[in-house]
């Protein structure tokens, strides 16, 4: 922005790096001191386009661009009255197409097309929108005095927060330095050895340090401070949280005692014939881990159990 330049002192940046560029509603930039002289006689009209301006509608330009702050200074303009939301509509089409409507008006006035009757095309809107711009007015006025509320309780714990870790830490200083001093006075006066002495503060200061942590307190963020924040109807609810038990720890099912004689095992089963009565697996339940040999040692087991009980 070195080659920026006032074009009506001629004034660079590069010359003189505190220049401050300013611009107004119609997009032009001037220097502070030009707008002080411009304003002398109380009021004036822009060098480049004659456009009359007023000495509160003044702001250090930010970007590059005048044509950028020109943009963003009509766009807050056109949206102070065309402040409807997409509620407002029957349709998702109608809401584009208001949508649309609001970026032509922004490019015709920023680039100058058609401005008598894009101004005029504005006044109509307002007319046969007037209650519904005013209650929309309304709603966003409430929700940025509800936004405000909650940058200011934010603030508030931020400084709490700061304030508490600045005491725990001043707290901290202390007692290091009532410790050094302990250490000393106990080397000047004791009778034992310095090396055990020194060795006995090191485990001491080690174990209370593990004892005495310093609490971690949370930054307080937009979405960790807790603030209910309520934009319509309803405050949001936290998610409750649920107590979790015992994990599950699987145990084997207590087989009784029989009198007879037990099952087949597995290995019988399959040398012995048993399976030659049992419907074979089919590909499917193979991938599934089924087998021929599980149901017909149950069907046995189950047979076993009608014929002898548990003593």
């Amino acid at each position: 922005m070195d080659d920026q330049a006032c074009p009506r002192c001629k004034t660079t940046k590069y010359r003189n790096p505190s220049l401050k560029l300013m611009v107004n509603v119609c997009g032009h930039a001037l220097c502070e001191s030009c707008v002080d002289l411009l304003f002398l006689k109380g009021s004036g009209s822009c060098p480049d386009c004659n456009v009359p301006l007023r000495r509160s509608n003044f702001r250090v330009q930010l970007f590059e661009d005048s044509m950028v702050e020109k943009e963003i200074d009509i766009r807050k303009r056109v949206l102070k009255d065309y402040n409807k939301k997409e509620e407002d509509f029957a349709t998702l089409r109608e809401y584009n197409d208001y949508l649309e409507e609001i970026e032509t008006i922004v490019y015709n006035l920023c680039n100058n097309i058609d401005v008598v009757g894009t101004n005029k095309r504005i006044e109509q809107y307002k007319k046969d929108n007037k209650e519904l711009i005013m209650k929309n007015k309304v709603k966003i006025g409430r929700e940025e005095i509800e936004l405000e509320e909650i940058l200011e309780t934010e603030k508030q714990m931020e400084e709490l927060r700061r304030a508490e870790i600045s005491r725990l830490e001043q707290e901290a200083k202390k007692q290091k330095i009532r410790e050094k001093e302990a250490l000393i006075d106990e080397l000047m006066f004791a009778e034992g050895d310095a090396k055990e002495i020194l060795n006995t503060f090191a485990q001491n200061i080690a174990k209370k340090e593990e004892i005495d942590v310093i609490p971690i307190i949370p930054k307080v963020t937009q979405f960790s401070t807790g603030v209910k924040f309520s934009r319509g109807s309803g405050s949001q609810q936290g998610v409750p949280i649920l107590e979790e038990g015992p994990l599950y720890k699987y145990e084997a099912p207590v087989i009784p005692d029989r009198c007879g004689p037990d099952p087949p095992s597995i290995q019988n089963i399959i040398s012995k014939g048993y399976l030659q009565h049992v419907r074979a697996e089919n590909e499917t339940e193979k991938a599934g881990g089924y087998t021929s040999t599980l149901p017909c040692l149950r069907a046995l087991q189950d047979a076993m159990a009608g014929l002898y009980h548990a003593s």
